[in-house]
């Protein structure tokens, strides 16, 4: 089996609603009762096992009102944890609402084991994303069925908590053989919950007769009927049993009825139906019995046989407690209650260990790779489930840097598997650091001590030569630049040659470095070499990653456009990487080319690329993400709207809490964006609390500190102050610390702060009518901007826009005199009518970045593509548009915007 079709029958076999039984009692009266209880939020249906909970669910959804629509969960124990529970349940609802609840289905995903997770706060962001989604004229009846097999304490209050505020076009039904810990009084009050028991469930006379009349039973009298429901109270899967087990003599089994406990009917008859089989059939359902799910190539390849496609048959065709899983009849598994029984009689521990081991083997096979190890693990084989996961993970993981996927391995395997093998030790010591989670990191590396020293020097120094790699990275997320230099410099002497990723990463690191310490000569030395080994390795992913690297170092040296230019080339690279897989390289890569056209005045092709950046980013847990809401934050700022641009700030701060980045990631850098946002609006004291602050740990004597995500962020510190400073009326002290600033950046080759610090002082200048020093500065300030800078010339467009334009006709032709001059403010934006703009709503970063594309001519498949958002997403996004800018059609949308100005 490929690894497509597998992972579509992954897909739909787990949201298939079982057929009702052959032969099964129609229950009218029941289905009535339920019928009724859909004007309310909660059907429950609680009873022990066998009593046919699920084969009346699944009669009732046959049955439901045609505007009704139905999605069965059916739940088995793997599904305990409540993040995995939500993730089933929301994949649910994609069946019917493909795009419902994205953000916080990426939310959720990206939760951590180590760390208690918010669901009440989580439940909250859900519930406000899926209720517009939901139509109450066409609801949906979602069906948990067999819920006992997941419920906990953290599960029940958190779904005690989504049906107290459960959106209208959403109704649960669910079945369960013990009652949930909810609080139903209140719901019981408000006629909002149905209850259905075991004494509802239990057989009546009628249904008794039906049954007995399908097994080829005369009517029978009143007496032995009530004897009967007597001995069995009801109990369907009971009375099957019996009826199946019944002897030749059955007119007396018939006067007499089923005897004998609950358990003790389980046990006898269940035994004597399978004793009664065939010895192929045993032999099959012992060996089966190890399976959550099978279908016939599994099965085969677990017994070593070629029968079982026969033996399957066999089964359906005798009703021996198999349940489809898809429509095609592909996958089954067996009912709980007779899956149950089969593995009470256990095989031998030997036995069972083999059977596991193959289970493991054929799920490998078909990359199937979660079962594998699962299996690997029941087989007492950590080193098995090592060898899978490190196996096919550790290049890949150091090349695409999407660790979200093994981060959700590691929540499945034990920490003793995790620590098992040095190989396993080192590569979950990468995902973890590249997903900033520092301490765990560090701790798992301490377990690398227990195999040093290692059986033979050559392992000795690969096993040193990795941790002094780990190290680096881990130093350089800490702020502790000089420890990271070190590191990385010996981990680049001592790699094998084949570590080509742990090599790559080690390059990375020393160019950031490099680039926070103004030596951008030897930044571009490291991502040079880094370009060099990417290319003799022959791995795209890695020479993406080197070109990444590169437009930085690029960046701070104010070469804008050639940034903008080696990007692409690496965008394009990866062109052929499929679309429907998330790469960290390419969010990267998406993100700064948002980044750079916002810095070259593109504000909203900026906004397209950061948007699409930012979503893929989240997708593959990639925290460079807040490179993108850094440029968000700044354009939203430059146009005045401030509300969205604190939003962008928070959506940040959540998504770092969320994965549990460490505060020395983001938060001096989101802090020195809030005080340039106060800054703007005149907030000058609350700004100047927090530089004050930002001042004490990050200025020019202690530029190591500052993170791999904004390695100059020192000298950014430093332009705020002299900002606020001008801003409180120290005129000379800004001044003065502009121009040190300027000084110290043009020594370190920082070209773009000390062109942004020069048109600062032109402004300083020009608010003190100094006209012909701030000409002055402006004309240096052009021949700085000659790399294509646009975005620092910002407080020009914004105060002196006139000024500018009349300096930019006098001087002479710069590399980016015509840049500036297509990005000031046009006459016809300054003319629009004020009724207008009271008529018109802001549009968010995300509405404005598809309105773009409507406006280039793009599907909204084609936005879907480019954005990395959903169809769904597009069309609403769309709807939003509209209904902001007041008109009806796309067309209208991109003219009206055009007339506000709001579009080039």
């Amino acid at each position: 089996m490929s690894k497509q079709k597998g992972s579509v029958q992954g897909f739909t076999e787990r949201f298939y609603r079982p057929p009702v039984p052959s032969g099964y009692v129609r229950r009218p009266r029941l289905c009535e009762q339920l019928k009724q209880g859909l004007q309310g939020r909660l059907l429950l249906v609680c009873a022990p096992a066998g009593f046919g909970k699920s084969a009346l669910a699944s009669e009732f959804c046959e049955q439901l009102p045609a505007q009704w629509r139905s999605v069965w969960l059916a739940l088995s124990a793997r599904y305990r944890e409540p993040g995995r529970f939500f993730e089933y349940f929301l994949d649910a609802l994609h069946s019917v609402y493909p795009d419902i609840a994205e953000q916080a289905l990426a939310v959720l995903k990206a939760r951590q084991s180590h760390q208690a997770f918010p669901y009440e706060a989580w439940l909250d962001e859900l519930l406000d994303e899926m209720s517009p989604d939901l139509d109450p004229q066409q609801p949906i009846l979602l069906v948990l069925d067999d819920y006992h097999l997941v419920q906990g304490e953290v599960l029940d209050h958190s779904l005690q908590y989504f049906l107290n505020h459960l959106p209208a076009g959403l109704v649960l039904l669910v079945n369960s053989r013990q009652r949930p810990s909810w609080h139903l009084a209140r719901w019981r009050l408000a006629e909002q919950i149905l209850e259905i028991s075991e004494y509802d469930l239990r057989l009546d006379a009628d249904e008794l007769q039906t049954l007995l009349a399908e097994q080829g039973h005369a009517q029978l009298d009143v007496a032995v009927l009530q004897n009967i429901l007597s001995r069995s109270e009801g109990w369907v899967a009971g009375l099957r049993l019996w009826l199946l087990a019944m002897p030749a003599d059955h007119e007396y089994a018939l006067l007499s009825g089923p005897h004998g406990a609950q358990g003790l009917i389980r046990e006898y008859l269940l035994e004597e139906i399978i004793s009664q089989q065939p010895q192929s059939i045993k032999e099959f359902l012992a060996a089966t019995a190890v399976l959550e799910r099978f279908n016939i190539e599994l099965c085969d390849a677990l017994r070593g046989a070629q029968d079982s496609a026969q033996i399957i048959e066999h089964l359906l065709a005798h009703q021996v407690f198999l349940v489809p899983l898809d429509e095609q009849g592909e996958w089954y598994r067996y009912h709980h209650l007779f899956s149950d029984l089969l593995q009470s009689q256990s095989l031998p521990a030997a036995q069972l260990l083999i059977l596991h081991e193959r289970a493991s083997a054929w799920f490998a096979q078909q990359n199937m790779l979660n079962d594998a190890v699962e299996h690997a693990l029941l087989a007492e084989q950590p080193e098995l489930a090592a060898s899978l996961v490190q196996g096919s993970a550790e290049e890949l993981l150091l090349a695409e840097q999407n660790v979200s996927m093994l981060l959700r391995w590691k929540m499945d395997l034990p920490d003793s598997v995790l620590a098992s093998t040095p190989r396993l030790i080192i590569l979950y010591c990468w995902a973890l650091g590249l997903a900033c989670q520092l301490d765990a990191a560090e701790q798992l590396l301490a377990q690398l001590e227990k195999f040093l020293p290692a059986p033979n020097p050559e392992e000795q120094r690969g096993l040193l030569a990795q941790w002094q790699a780990l190290q680096g990275l881990l130093a350089r997320g800490r702020g502790q630049a000089d420890e990271a230099w070190q590191h990385c410099h010996a981990a680049l002497q001592a790699l094998p040659v084949e570590r080509h990723g742990q090599r790559q990463i080690c390059l990375s690191v020393l160019a950031n470095i490099a680039v926070l310490r103004g030596d951008l000569a030897a930044a571009r030395q490291f991502t040079r070499e880094g370009v060099e080994l990417a290319q003799r390795v022959g791995c795209r992913l890695y020479q993406a990653l080197a070109h990444y690297d590169g437009a930085r170092v690029l960046q701070a040296r104010g070469q804008i456009q050639r940034a903008l230019e080696l990007v692409r080339e690496a965008l394009l690279l990866l062109a052929e990487m499929p679309r429907e897989r998330v790469y960290a390289v390419r969010a990267r890569l998406t993100i700064y080319e948002g980044y750079l056209l916002g810095m070259r005045g593109h504000s909203q092709e900026a906004r397209i690329k950061l948007y699409a950046g930012i979503n893929e980013a989240q997708a593959c847990r990639d925290a460079s993400l807040l490179i993108g809401f850094r440029m968000q934050v700044i354009l939203e700022g430059a146009a005045g709207r401030m509300p969205e641009a604190f939003a962008q700030l928070a959506e940040a701060e959540r998504i770092m809490h969320t994965w549990d980045v460490p505060p020395i990631y983001y938060l001096a850098m989101l802090t020195l964006s809030k005080c340039e946002l106060w800054l703007q609006q005149g907030q000058v004291e609350l700004a100047q609390v927090w530089l004050e602050r930002l001042s004490e740990t990050y200025s020019l004597s202690k530029i190591d500190k500052a993170s791999e995500f904004h390695p100059q962020l020192a000298l950014y510190v430093e332009l705020q102050v002299a900002l606020m400073e001008h801003s409180t009326g120290q005129i000379a002290a800004a001044e003065q610390r502009l121009e040190d600033l300027i000084e110290y950046a043009e020594q370190h080759d920082c070209m773009v702060i000390a062109l942004t610090a020069r048109v600062q002082l032109c402004v300083c200048l020009k608010q003190r009518k100094l006209d012909e020093p701030a000409a002055q500065q402006l004309q240096r300030a052009l021949a700085l901007g000659a790399g294509g800078a646009v975005l620092p010339f910002q407080p020009l467009f914004a105060q002196y826009p006139e000024w500018l334009r009349e300096q930019l006709s006098r001087s002479a032709q710069h590399a980016i005199h015509n840049d500036l001059l297509a990005a000031l403010p046009r006459v016809k934006e300054a003319a629009v009518a004020s009724a207008d703009m009271a008529q018109y709503e802001a549009l968010s970063a995300r509405e404005l970045a598809v309105l773009q594309l409507i406006a280039e001519g793009c599907s909204n498949q084609e936005v879907s593509d480019k954005l990395f958002i959903s169809l769904h997403t597009v069309k609403t996004h769309a709807r939003n548009i509209n209904l902001k800018l007041g008109v009806e059609r796309r067309t209208q949308a991109v003219a009206r915007a055009q007339a506000l100005g709001i579009l080039v």
